[in-house]
């Protein structure tokens, strides 16, 4: 081991410092920090780009493909467990899977030289993806807290936050720091929704593209642009639109019940097709079930044939409607190919939240029937430590983890885990990410954990995260870094 505090090559123990200060040598590999306050994983990777992790387990639901040489384990498979894991030993050679086999029988084949890890029955997930974060007002919360917790009042305190702070250094720094966060905990991909009035589309995405460019190969960015629809039937509706195609961004916005919202939606479906854009909606963040404008889009879709991506996000008053409302609404939702977009922890955190009176409803769409009507739902982070929601670290684990026990997706387990891998990835563009196939680039999660029960139990600080075959730095950014940005908690 170096002398404390120099910088060594990743080695026999994966210590940490924070990622932003990684090095990366003339032949791709990357240098981590061996210093009194790195973090501690629970297993160590060799440095040679070729090794085996042995006696590892991993979902079924995150294979890319069936592997018929690597069954189910029957004991855990059974009832009362219900967990399909498969047993299986996988290859990684410059950076790729190259073999998924069952366990003790891959390493035989190859020299004695070539290094085996021990998962010792661990879990093997392939990195997250997050779908829907808004990380121009991450890390806010110390400047701008919520003063009683309500929707109203954060849409009050962020514009007032926006008008006052909101410069290319004050978005770069907390936009920035978010990624480390995201990266850290093993996000491979992210899209961040961007608020877009006026100047403020200019400042975002200048911001967006530099962080684009400094984490190309870390990190697939993606970003959207968020008004209300209200804002594409004027000139400057208009130019936002050729903004965020000239960016390479995704069309958004906000959808409220309104006299105008079919005119709304029918410009914004025009303004995508001329400009070839995949579109994201924020709908129906609400609890009143009239509110139903996740309907008029998926209508929409249908009437003007639409052959981009439709997301829309929330849908919260599904959750109150009657059966036969909500089942009209997925009928549509269905037919238009439209995918949905879960947010548990804002949702639960804002909704139904009144003065000393303990909420009633838990104001996260429908989960289990869009799964029994064969709609993709995805489950993604939302706000991070702003006034729309107080906590968070932009941790696919954690969102998971809390939708679980939130949504009640654990009795079985099943197939959720695609809902912050595959189904965010392929929802996104991005059919090589958030699962585990031959040819894929090695980027992993290791988990400690043997089955969903163990991962669920405790927050997996030892993790380990393979990018591109290594292992990478998982130290958290300090917050004191942006103490003098937004004051000191």
């Amino acid at each position: 081991m170096a002398p404390m505090g120099q910088f060594v090559t990743i080695a026999a123990h994966p210590t940490r410092r924070r990622s932003s200060e990684i090095k990366i040598a003339d032949n791709g590999t990357q240098d981590f920090y061996d210093g009194p306050d790195a973090a501690v994983a629970f297993i160590s990777l060799p440095q040679t780009p070729h090794f085996w992790l042995v006696n590892g387990r991993i979902p079924q639901s995150l294979l890319a493909t069936p592997v018929a040489h690597c069954p189910v384990i029957p004991e855990l498979a059974a009832f009362p467990f219900a967990e399909n894991l498969v047993a299986a030993d996988v290859e990684i050679r410059d950076g790729y899977i190259t073999a998924i086999a069952p366990p003790q029988t891959g390493p035989k084949t190859v020299p004695e030289t070539v290094p085996q890890v021990d998962m010792q029955q661990g879990l093997i997930w392939p990195c997250f993806v997050d779908i829907h974060t808004h990380l121009d007002k991450g890390q806010s919360w110390n400047r701008v807290p919520n003063p009683d917790g309500t929707f109203a009042s954060a849409l009050d305190v962020v514009q007032g936050d926006a008008e006052k702070y909101w410069d290319r250094e004050d978005l770069y720094r907390r936009m920035d720091f978010s990624l480390h966060c995201s990266y850290a905990h093993g996000t491979q991909a992210l899209r961040t929704h961007f608020d877009a009035f006026g100047s403020m589309a200019a400042t975002a995405l200048e911001v967006i593209h530099t962080l684009r460019q400094e984490w190309s190969g870390r990190l697939n960015l993606q970003a959207a642009s968020l008004v209300s629809l209200d804002y594409y039937l004027t000139p400057a509706g208009t130019a936002l639109a050729d903004q965020v195609a000239a960016a390479g961004a995704i069309l958004g916005g906000v959808a409220y019940t309104n006299p105008d919202l079919i005119a709304q939606v029918d410009r914004v479906f025009a303004l995508a097709a001329e400009r070839g854009l995949d579109l994201d909606f924020h709908v129906d963040e609400s609890l009143n079930p009239e509110d139903q404008c996740l309907r008029a889009v998926a209508q929409a879709k249908l009437r003007h044939g639409f052959a981009g991506r439709v997301v829309c996000d929330h849908c919260c008053s599904l959750s109150v409607q009657s059966p036969e409302v909500m089942g009209e609404t997925l009928k549509w939702v269905r037919e238009a190919q439209i995918g949905i977009i879960s947010l548990p922890l804002c949702n639960l955190y804002l909704q139904d939240r009144q003065p000393n009176r303990m909420p009633r409803y838990r104001g996260v769409t429908v989960l289990h029937e869009l799964k029994q009507w064969g709609i993709p739902v995805a489950i993604a982070s939302d706000n991070c430590r702003d006034p729309f929601y107080a906590y968070g670290d932009l941790d696919g684990l954690e969102v998971f983890t809390q939708a679980t026990r939130i949504g009640q997706l654990d009795r079985p387990i099943a197939d959720w885990a695609r809902t912050v891998t595959s189904t965010p990835a392929d929802l996104m563009g991005l059919p090589q990410a958030g699962r585990i196939g031959l040819g894929q680039s090695a980027d992993l999660v290791l988990f400690k954990a043997r089955t969903f029960n163990e991962l669920l139990s405790r927050p997996q600080a030892d993790r380990v995260v393979i990018r591109q075959g290594r292992s990478i730095d998982t130290t958290l950014p300090d917050y004191r870094e942006l103490d003098d940005l937004v004051g000191i908690a």
